[in-house]
């Protein structure tokens, strides 16, 4: 072509040795010249851009506005930059779009003004930016990032809900407003001397922090500090957690532990050879040796000579394990004085279970019954704090509407109580149920925190509706995240789908799934093998399988199967057995439960590890259900409203009706304008409830929107929130659903 030849020949190998695509266009928006990069990018031969308008580049909904813009840069001639806070979309020949950073220069020619117009495809970094959102969503602490000046840039879920703000209120505020007010000035100056060592500070560094909530209460917090260079200048990235409940347990362990040493009874520690090392102020009075004089040297100091065989003996007996009560003797004082005594003793033990020491308690005969009456309160106190911190970490499922379920858990007998099992019911709307059950290897409080964090992230992802697999790819990211060494964690999540009478299933390395049908007995439940969270790049798979109205789905941990000198596999099939002779007795799930555990644990006293069973009985089916396929066009909505009105007619609904017909009308109209064909028009009704479910192919989720008084859309979405019972999004695979539920009866 003619056209562009003298601009072409003067600007050819510039543009051509750009690493962005140029795009050179005159006053009138007609492109001049491009360079191989605009091809690439575009996907156009530069023949077919020569002479056309640089709106075949935008997106349709672009191109009123640009021309505005394009006349507007015509008279003010400013270079502007890469990346000058604008959102701009290119348009590919096939159709598809994309996100890029332009900048603009203006050219004086002898032919006139040329606008040079580089465009660079961010696309990649827009997608980084959303995985960057989404891990600090995901994140189990509240996450806070500012900039070097204290503002606040972004907040994640977790910081709504731990200072009670929404996230709109603490944009671009000062951060100190989560803080107590007579920490501002101190926090200010931290705050700038942070900024110039930029130090990475974990979790618990020393400090004693407390958060302040909108509605004006304090709480204690950890907080961890991470330096982000970006383009914009440093961010800093704060997570907070919440340790009210910590510090509370904290202070209690120092309340006991000031008890012990304020107790009247003597009361020491030792090694298995015999060399003390504790050794409190009772002891003290008791022994008239101080703790200087006393550690490191051997109990048979205690002992007058004649019965230093005796400690000998006893050391033996603890070496073994065996705990000595209330064993009478004679005891010698640093006076030289005998003493009649009382002495318990029993040894304690290392994180393998394997006897590393004893302790002991001395008093005086005249006080034996006080002294046991202390020390079984003490030890119940202690079990009772383990098992509350452990239960409130484990938390406490819902009862749902239509769902029977029973629960069974059981801590360890054995040490500490404390252990890693948890599960969870949760009601994911539409009739739908999200069932998990999970299990963090190891005990002790670093397994229930695990367990606890996990729990709280697992709930959170699973009111997004999102399916299983993709909760159990982020829980394996979570599991990586707390950084805790060879930390394995098993997982199993389902969701019920009465109406479509389906599981849908994925387990992370978790023991089988049960499932109890009225009259066909136990069996397993076929799913995909997974590994276990914490494995790390694995590509967790789900499967669905149909199970009737009335099943009941068996879940729960290895401590139910998994005992010393027994195949996995055989007691499981006992499992199965106890199963199939419950139901044959009773309905009644709690009585069904106990007969399991009766079975499987006759010694109730006798286990080590964590016990969990979950019995969950699918809800009867829809008493009707009813559902149309619909052309994504404006007709649409009023045939989606006579079906429904027709539809829920026929089922003796009609008092429901009005709003029905306004609801659907509304979420048709929004999928008819906003998403992609064909829309599927579900209807069902149980017992107590009118569900409708809308489904169509695009994976966007509608959001509520203010409107203003002369806007003629944006209300529908607060139409339904309004009117409906419930409603929600449910992305999958295809796309997504939108529901609405309408209470029938109380």
């Amino acid at each position: 072509m003619s056209g562009p030849e003298p601009v072409e020949g003067r600007f050819r190998g510039l543009l051509e040795a750009a690493p962005d695509a140029m795009v050179i266009v005159d006053g009138t928006g007609t492109i001049r010249l491009v360079n191989a990069q605009t091809e690439t990018l575009f996907g156009y031969r530069r023949q077919e851009l020569f002479g056309r308008p640089v709106e075949m580049l935008i997106p349709d909904r672009f191109r009123p506005q640009h021309a505005a813009h394009r006349d507007g840069y015509t008279a003010t001639r400013q270079v502007r930059p890469m990346g000058a806070g604008l959102e701009l979309h290119g348009l590919r020949k096939d159709g598809t779009e994309f996100p890029v950073e332009i900048s603009l220069s203006p050219l004086e020619t002898a032919d006139g003004l040329l606008v040079s117009a580089a465009v660079r495809d961010v696309s990649e970094r827009k997608a980084a930016e959303e995985r960057f959102r989404g891990l600090l969503e995901a994140a189990p602490d509240a996450m806070v990032i500012v900039d070097d000046a204290g503002a606040i840039k972004l907040v994640n879920a977790q910081t709504e809900a731990l200072f009670g703000y929404r996230r709109d209120e603490l944009f671009d505020r000062p951060v100190e407003v989560l803080i107590p007010h007579r920490f501002h000035a101190h926090h200010t100056w931290h705050r700038d001397g942070y900024a110039t060592t930029r130090q990475v500070r974990p979790m618990g560094a020393g400090l004693q922090l407390h958060g302040l909530r909108k509605d004006g209460t304090e709480f204690p917090v950890e907080i961890s500090l991470s330096p982000l260079e970006t383009a914009d200048g440093l961010l800093v990235s704060a997570a907070v957690r919440d340790v009210s409940e910590r510090k509370a347990a904290e202070a209690r362990i120092n309340e006991l532990a000031a008890l012990v040493e304020s107790s009247q009874d003597a009361i020491l520690a030792k090694t298995l050879d015999g060399r003390i090392t504790y050794w409190n102020a009772a002891a003290q009075r008791l022994y008239g040796y101080t703790s200087e004089e006393a550690i490191g040297q051997h109990v048979s100091m205690m002992a007058p000579p004649e019965r230093k065989d005796e400690i000998i003996l006893l050391l033996e007996r603890l070496w073994q394990g065996e705990k000595i009560e209330h064993f009478e003797t004679l005891c010698l004082t640093s006076t030289g004085t005998m003493l009649d005594v009382d002495v318990t003793l029993w040894p304690t033990r290392g994180s393998d279970g394997t006897v590393i020491g004893a302790c002991a308690i001395v008093r005086d005969i005249s006080d034996r019954k006080r002294a046991e009456a202390e020390l079984t309160a003490l030890y119940q106190q202690q079990k009772h704090i383990a098992l509350t911190l452990q239960r409130s970490l484990m938390g406490t499922p819902p009862a749902i509407p239509g769902l029977a379920a029973a629960s069974r858990y059981r801590p360890a007998t054995q040490g500490a109580g404390v252990g890693g099992d948890w599960f969870d019911l949760i009601p994911l709307g539409a009739d739908r149920v999200g069932v998990l059950i999970g299990d963090v290897m190891g005990r002790g409080l670093e397994a229930a925190s695990v367990m606890g964090q996990l729990r709280s992230a697992a709930h959170a992802l699973a009111k997004t509706g999102m399916q299983p697999r993709q909760l159990m790819q982020a829980l394996d990211a979570v599991v990586a995240d707390l950084d805790v060494p060879d930390q394995l964690v098993t997982c199993c999540y389902l969701v019920i789908a009465p109406d479509a009478g389906s599981v849908t299933l994925c387990s992370a390395g978790h023991l089988p799934i049960l499932v109890a049908s009225p009259g066909d007995g136990a069996h397993r439940l076929p799913a995909p093998v997974n590994a276990p969270l914490g494995v790390g790049d694995i590509l967790y798979q789900q499967s669905i399988a149909a199970i009737p109205p009335g099943a009941t789905l068996v879940l729960y941990t290895d401590g139910l199967v998994e005992t010393p000198g027994s195949d996995i596999e055989n007691q499981i099939d006992k499992l199965n057995t106890a199963l199939d002779d419950a139901f044959r007795r009773t309905r009644d799930l709690e009585d069904a439960a106990d007969h399991v555990l009766a079975t499987l644990l006759p010694d109730a006293e006798g286990h080590d590890d964590d016990v969990t069973l979950l019995l969950a009985r699918l809800p009867a089916a829809p008493l009707n259900t009813a559902r149309v396929e619909l052309l994504a066009t404006a007709s649409a909505v009023s045939a989606g409203r006579s079906f429904v009105v027709d539809t829920i007619t026929d089922w003796n609904c009609a008092h429901k009706i009005d709003d029905t017909r306004l609801l659907v009308s509304e979420v048709l109209t929004n999928a008819v304008q906003h998403a992609e064909g064909p829309l599927v028009l579900h209807v069902r009704q149980t017992a107590t409830h009118l569900t409708v479910e809308i489904s169509d192919l695009s994976p966007h989720l509608p959001l509520p929107r203010p409107a203003a008084e002369d806007d003629e859309s944006g209300r529908g979405l607060i139409l339904v929130d309004a009117l409906a019972d419930g409603w929600g999004v449910r992305p999958d695979e295809r796309g997504k659903t939108t529901w609405f539920t309408l209470r029938l009866r109380a």
